[in-house]
């Protein structure tokens, strides 16, 4: 019994998490004319410009995908990387660690 009830335990937590990783990202969806397309990228027209959305063997593509087609790509937005730059805070920081090295002023008598 013990057994049972464990393992059905197991397997609700591990489709919750799957749920909640899956609505972590936001997706999106473009509209448009196929401009080019190969194995790493779609490229459509929307209005004047032109989106250029990366895809690779696990992107699902129903239909005939090729240049003139008129296709509905759906995606999500994630970062490949992040880089910090030193504001205000930062700033603050160095100033106060330059001030904390320099030497005290000897008490004139």
């Amino acid at each position: 019994m013990n057994t049972k009830a464990f393992s059905l335990i197991a397997a609700a937590s591990l489709a919750l998490s799957s749920f909640a990783f899956a609505a972590g990202a936001k997706t999106y969806q473009v509209t448009g004319p196929v401009l080019e397309v190969n194995d790493s990228m779609v490229a459509v027209q929307k209005g004047k410009d032109r989106w250029e959305i990366n895809r690779d063997s696990n992107t699902k593509v129903t239909g005939d995908l090729k240049v003139g087609e008129k296709v509905t790509v759906t995606y999500t937005m994630s970062a490949t990387e992040v880089e910090v730059k030193a504001g205000k805070a930062g700033k603050a920081e160095k100033g106060a660690k330059k001030e904390a090295a320099s030497p005290a002023a000897s008490p004139k008598k």
